[in-house]
């Protein structure tokens, strides 16, 4: 697996891997923990480095599992985990805190659950509004400094509290939503990203399944799979969109490949520290998706990808509208 450098040293794989779907949001998992965690080792094996978790996806149980899978070969993996949700005495997510205190208790959390003496990539899952960004930043500068934290990165931050961030202490990594279904992120966040030495970690890479080609119009979604909520993937908005999808289709046909490894390749072109994460629960699509880092994408590929899908308007906003409201402008 080739390999790709986020801010200011540290290398992972050029693709990592998103674990929150082993634990929630995409239905019932197809196996037992033990599949989870040879999916996992699996991954480790051919090449994967970066694994991202949060304390906030099951709640919990998502580290638990990662720490597990992964305590054999901790020496060979980087492990991103995120702080920033509320929750009440019974573990139910109530809302958004980064107060320094908030911080600290679900660093030492994180800790014991994943097993490990310090958490390599540490990301403010969401901005908290009630909490100064520069509180924030310099409550993890101290915990880099006592061990317990290596990187510091910011999730769905806009570009004033990157800058404010960055300031107190040099962001590392920002995580947010980026693909060809999605490229806000190019009009502010990348310019300045290259301009302070920030890596970019996209989630969603392949838009929840939808740039894969295999989601179709017509395809009910569980009560607890999170696309049966989201606007963008009623069936009217994926009819609308399949335009996306049969224009990673028309390159991969010409490639040889497949859509999700076309809009995988795409991804790195764009800058070499961008660093996506798609994530699977399946060993052979952890192959496929692996395999769009050995995808060269020429020229007139891209040219036509960058252009076509600029003219496509996707339908549906991404996030219903109360969590559309967490995400930083």
């Amino acid at each position: 697996m080739k390999k790709r450098t986020l801010g200011n040293g540290l290398e992972v794989s050029a693709v990592g891997f998103g674990c929150m779907g082993m634990s929630q949001s995409f239905g019932p998992n197809p196996g037992d923990r033990q599949d989870m965690i040879s999916v996992l080792r699996g991954a480790v094996d051919l090449g994967v480095t970066l694994f991202d978790t949060a304390e906030v996806y099951g709640p919990f149980v998502n580290e638990e599992l990662v720490g597990e899978a992964l305590a054999p070969v901790r020496d060979q993996v980087v492990i991103a985990t995120k702080f920033g949700f509320a929750f009440d005495e019974n573990g139910r997510q109530t809302g958004l805190s980064s107060r320094p205190e908030s911080i600290r208790r679900a660093v030492d959390g994180s800790l014991r659950r994943l097993g490990i003496e310090s958490i390599d990539l540490l990301y403010q899952h969401r901005v908290d509004p009630q909490t100064p960004i520069e509180d924030v930043a310099g409550t993890v500068k101290e915990l880099i400094a006592a061990g317990k934290v290596k990187h510091f990165g910011l999730s769905e931050a806009g570009v004033t509290t990157i800058r404010r961030a960055h300031a107190v202490q040099p962001v590392t990594a920002l995580q947010s939503e980026y693909s060809l279904f999605w490229r806000e992120p190019e009009a502010e966040i990348i310019p300045v990203l290259q301009e302070l030495g920030i890596g970019l970690v996209p989630f969603s890479p392949l838009g929840r399944g939808w740039l894969t080609g295999t989601v179709s119009a017509t395809q009910d979604f569980g009560p607890d799979d999170i696309r049966s909520g989201l606007p963008r993937f009623t069936p009217e908005a994926r009819q609308a969109n399949q335009a996306v999808v049969d224009l990673a289709r028309r390159v991969a046909d010409a490639r040889g490949a497949t859509p999700g490894q076309v809009a995988l390749a795409w991804l790195l072109a764009r800058k070499p520290w961008i660093v996506p994460i798609p994530g699977t629960r399946r060993l052979g699509r952890l192959e496929e998706n692996l395999g769009a880092a050995d995808l060269t994408l020429t020229p007139d590929d891209l040219t036509e990808l960058d252009e076509a899908s600029a003219r496509i308007q996707v339908q549906g906003e991404r996030y219903p509208a109360a969590m559309q409201a967490m995400i930083d402008r």
